[in-house]
């Protein structure tokens, strides 16, 4: 189906970005939609409201469309669209569907048959990533990993070995265990980047190694962006490397199989290498106990 920006009776889906901080980010082509929709469906009525009024945009009909009834609400949205209505879809900030609500209902009106035009405009992921001073000519979206400490970890631990530059969302009040975790299975010193109130008054970036930004996070509020390098194209690393890198893991209490595959993904060196050393500081060190 061709996806073409319609004439004004012609039902479609439009994808809108809009500000994640800055109000001067709206395109111009999101304010005319914005301004002549026929409804707006959007995450929070009460902040969608409030930026058509800061953007001295006319109030238009307001649809809530979340996470939690997003399935329930996109036979409405596609009934509209049937109808010949422009509805566009936003969320609270950035790029509807990029961490936030709207995949569903753009994978139900795309089933149903009715167009979807993407309107580009801010993403935190893009922002964060051009000034960050990470190679951009690769590089990977995680979005938000679990909150929950073991979950979150296998997950850091299955990236280990990318060689991309690595996006993550981090709400502000899991930022320290973020870095810890990242520290931990990333290696202290792979660089990272912590990009913090993008676009507004006090946006930071604050470049270090990972081990240096688990010790001091720094101000834990605002929306956060983690950029972290990807892993080292340089060769295996050396029998005194890799013992190191094993000898911490299991110092931290992993498991020894655990432990080399951890290693071996840090260090380049097969599993099978790192286990072997994992058995020999096993074995060396129940020999002086």
């Amino acid at each position: 189906m061709t996806n073409r920006e319609g004439g004004a009776s012609e039902g479609a889906l439009y994808v809108v970005a809009v500000p994640i901080g800055n109000l001067e980010d709206i395109t111009l082509r999101a304010m005319r939609l914005l301004k002549t929709a026929d409804r707006i469906a959007c995450e929070d009525t009460r902040r969608t409201g409030k930026l058509l009024e800061l953007l001295g945009l006319p109030k238009r009909p307001l649809m809530a469309v979340h996470d939690h009834n997003e399935a329930a609400r996109a036979p409405a949205v596609i009934e509209a669209i049937a109808s010949g209505e422009k509805v566009i879809l936003v969320s609270d900030a950035g790029t509807p569907g990029v961490s936030d609500p709207g995949h569903r209902v753009i994978s139900a009106v795309i089933e149903a048959g009715h167009r979807v035009i993407p309107i580009p405009g801010p993403s935190a992921a893009i922002t964060a990533l051009c000034a960050a001073g990470l190679p951009t000519d690769t590089f990977r979206f995680v979005g938000f990993t679990s909150s929950k400490p073991s979950a979150r970890r296998r997950e850091m631990e299955s990236l280990a070995g990318a060689r991309e530059t690595l996006i993550f969302y981090v709400g502000p009040h899991h930022l320290a265990a973020f870095l810890k975790d990242a520290a931990a299975s990333f290696g202290e010193d792979r660089p990272g980047v912590i990009a913090r109130e993008l676009t507004k008054q006090f946006e930071t970036f604050t470049r270090d190694r990972l081990g240096a930004l688990a010790e001091d996070p720094g101000v834990l509020r605002g929306e956060v962006v983690v950029i972290i390098g990807g892993a080292p194209e340089e060769g295996p690393a050396d029998e005194a490397t890799l013992e190191a890198a094993v000898r911490s893991l299991l110092a931290e209490g992993y498991p020894t199989s655990k432990a080399a595959k951890v290693a071996a993904k840090r260090t380049g060196v097969s599993r099978d290498e790192a286990y072997r050393m994992a058995l020999k500081i096993r074995e060396a060190q129940a020999e002086s106990e």
